[in-house]
């Protein structure tokens, strides 16, 4: 094998040929990596082909007339792109058609050879030349198609994206206005009457509470589809889908059509039902198993219901629904094929988790057996859109709500980096996905083997190739219903540690995407949905993120427990940067009740986390240098709590005065946007995920310990939310004095 060729190869793919890790370690991407990771991406499938690999993409642009898409900023004009012709055919008239989103179309013709020169190459005897094509009208914002026709009769498109220059930002950040808000795990909430997990009508409840307490904002975790026909797999960050959204999340009893349904109101009223409610509200865990059957069993008499009362006289509200399946397409299609499809292929075999384990004939989305399968059960698969519909409508109120409230950001959602690689979206998108390679990220402090996340990673060149519209379509689901979205691994935009098959994570590399691009779509899409943009940015980022990130108006995302000095000691309030997100702390980390017991290092310890017995001292003897700290920051703030000091041994456990100043000591701080969970308010030790396990540790099931109804009356509640708003004002114009988070 040429090693040069597969390191130009390589490049062209994204893959980068060495990164430095958080200790400032240099690491080299191995041949056998990069080999791997380009046979993953469809490009190579062994050695022997990467020499002609490399040609054929070496040649490709040449050969296309146009790049499959353009991104320009909207005030950067003349924009300009690259245009490729035979030289033979560089005299002759080359006739283009511009059309805009708007409908508006343009058309002209131009000579080749009349335009800035920019290269030429020679292709088994045949010389192309490379020209710079200018448009100096300024156009607006948008996605519009710019074709060329040349002399050979081949048109080519080019897809060109104009992007604004900055993401939207509400109009209560502007000129240094701050908010603070709450931020939930969706499942974890209970209430006296939802179904044993947090519902859609729970969170239209947290709105209003916080809202009337002068909360600006409400965070939720992921609502991406995950797997309904296996609810114990329950990581919003794994998910089936991050276009379509978790109907586990529907409160049944607010559907219209239960009131209407009398099949459904008896079933539900049943005395048994009811304990079986009952206890899937007690339980200390969501039981997704349980509150799935339960729910699936009552919407599958609702819909045969709405089918025959609804669908079949075209009542109006059938005709939301069919409009509803007009607007999703085939995209919404397939997932509600996916959805039906799995859940025969399941009920047949439990050993089919998704549809790599399916017959092959099913596998392809388009094939005549998926086609069969659809003609013969279409109400099945109708089900599911049904589902869609229905949470759509339903999360749609919650942001309503927001909005009448005056919440000055909103509702604040939360996007995952990737799919499942089991899932609906990677059926559907078999040819823009990686699926032997696994996103993850390399060893760091808090996880010394590295991490594999079982993600799919998009392939670049695919991206590209499709204007970027996988990207594209997830942002709208997102923001659809958002005021503001989270972008979990922001880094993505610019680079993905990608994991070979049967690799372990510390034997990845780096690969490549697009940033500017990237970010041109996201500005784009945040001005069309009103959304304000916060990049997860913790970890190993490159300066080269966040300096781009920056300008565009995107939040940085900063946690208290993260953010020290050189020498270690916690940074003061004022020294954290305006245009940012600030928290204590996240789901992947130990709650503030945790951390200042030890609680996380408890649990790695006993689940035998540590690489060694050295490790796990030298993080217990820092965490104690922690809490010394902390109580430091808090005196120079002159925050703590009366009868505490700067000796820990004052602070035996994390009391709700002392929880209370370390949120004050944040909220004065610069960021604009400042987010408390509700594990920290309600004294919660345990952490809601434990990265680097499955099975072995409760994730995404722990409940929160007080009902909603109660979050009102409760102390802890009311005097966090009183001093919140004293450090940061009311950020919701309809909040009420007398009523608290």
């Amino acid at each position: 094998m040429n090693g040069t060729a597969l390191g130009r190869l390589s490049g062209l793919a994204g893959i980068a040929p060495e990164y430095h890790d958080i200790w400032g370690r240099l690491h080299r991407a191995p041949d056998d990596t990069r080999l791997a990771l380009l046979r993953a991406m469809g490009i190579v499938a062994d050695s022997a082909g990467v020499e002609s690999a490399l040609k054929a993409r070496e040649d490709a642009p040449w050969q296309r007339g146009l790049p499959p898409v353009v991104v320009q900023r909207e005030d950067a004009m003349p924009y300009r792109w690259a245009i490729c012709c035979e030289e033979r055919h560089g005299s002759q008239a080359h006739r283009w058609k511009l059309a805009l989103e708007s409908g508006e179309v343009r058309e002209g013709e131009f000579h080749p050879c009349g335009l800035a020169q920019l290269a030429e190459r020679a292709i088994d005897g045949v010389h192309y030349l490379k020209a710079e094509f200018e448009w100096r009208e300024r156009l607006p914002p948008g996605y519009h198609r710019f074709t060329l026709q040349g002399p050979d009769a081949t048109p080519s498109l080019l897809v060109l994206i104009i992007a604004p220059g900055r993401c939207h930002v509400p109009a209560c950040l502007e000129g240094g206005g701050r908010v603070w808000g709450a931020a939930l795990q969706l499942y974890a909430v209970r209430s006296r009457r939802n179904w044993g997990i947090g519902d859609f009508t729970d969170l239209r409840d947290a709105i209003e509470i916080a809202g009337r307490a002068g909360a600006g904002i409400v965070g939720v975790n992921p609502l991406h589809a995950l797997f309904p026909h296996d609810p114990d797999r329950a990581s919003p960050y794994s998910p089936s889908s991050r276009i379509y959204l978790n109907a586990l999340y529907l409160d049944v009893e607010a559907v219209p059509e239960f009131t209407e349904c009398e099949a459904a109101r008896v079933a539900v009223a049943a005395p048994g039902f009811q304990a079986r409610l009952q206890a899937l509200r007690c339980a200390e865990r969501v039981d997704y198993r349980g509150v799935a059957e339960a729910k699936f069993s009552t919407l599958r008499v609702i819909y045969r219901h709405f089918r025959e009362c609804h669908l079949v006289p075209r009542s109006r509200r059938s005709e939301a629904f069919l409009a509803f399946q007009r607007g999703g397409g085939e995209p919404l299609l397939r997932f509600a094929l996916f959805q039906a499809l799995q859940e025969d292929f399941h009920a047949r075999d439990e050993a089919i988790r998704g549809w790599p384990a399916w017959p092959e004939a099913y596998c392809d989305p388009v094939s005549p057996p998926v086609r069969e399968y659809l003609a013969s059960n279409r109400e099945r698969v109708e089900f599911h859109a049904w589902l869609q519909w229905l949470a759509d409508e339903q999360l749609a109120a919650c942001a309503r709500r927001a909005v009448e409230l005056g919440l000055g950001v909103g509702l604040y959602q939360d996007l995952a980096v990737s799919v499942d690689r089991e899932g609906a979206d990677a059926w559907s998108g078999q040819n823009a996905h990686a699926a032997a390679a696994s996103i993850g990220s390399p060893p760091d402090d808090f996880h010394l083997n590295g991490q594999n996340w079982g993600l799919l990673p998009l392939i670049p060149e695919a991206l590209a190739e499709s204007a970027y519209a996988p990207f594209v379509a997830a942002l709208r689901a997102a923001m659809r219903h958002a005021g503001a979205l989270r972008l979990d691994h922001v880094m993505g935009l610019m680079r993905l540690y990608w994991i070979p098959p049967g690799s372990p994570s510390a034997d990845g590399a780096y690969v490549h995407y697009p940033l500017s691009d990237l970010l041109g779509v996201l500005a784009l899409e945040s001005r069309r949905n009103c959304c304000l943009v916060i990049g997860e940015d913790l970890g190993t980022v490159p300066d080269a993120v966040r300096e781009a990130l920056a300008p565009l108006g995107v939040l940085s995302y900063r946690l208290l427990l993260f953010e020290k000095e050189g020498d270690g000691n916690y940074r003061a309030p004022a020294a954290y940067p305006a245009q940012a997100l600030v928290a204590v702390s996240t789901h992947d980390l130990p709650t503030l009740k945790g951390m200042w017991l030890g609680r996380d290092l408890e649990l790695r310890a006993q689940l035998a986390l540590y690489p060694s017995a050295e490790e796990r001292k030298r993080q217990v003897a820092e965490r104690a240098r922690d809490r010394s700290r902390l109580l430091m920051a808090l005196e120079r703030e002159g925050l703590l709590p009366a009868g505490v000091t700067v000796d820990p041994v004052s602070a035996p456990d994390m009391t709700p005065e002392l929880a209370r100043a370390i949120h004050v000591f944040l909220a004065r701080s610069p960021p604009r946007v400042m987010m408390v969970q509700m594990e920290d308010v309600l004294e919660q030790s345990e952490q809601v995920n434990l990265p680097g396990t499955t099975s072995e540790y409760p994730n995404w099931r722990r409940k929160l310990p007080l009902d909603l109804e109660d979050w009102g009356a409760d102390a802890r509640v009311a005097a966090l939310a009183e001093a919140l708003r004293r450090e940061r004002g009311a950020g919701a114009q309809q909040m009420l004095s007398n009523q608290s988070l």
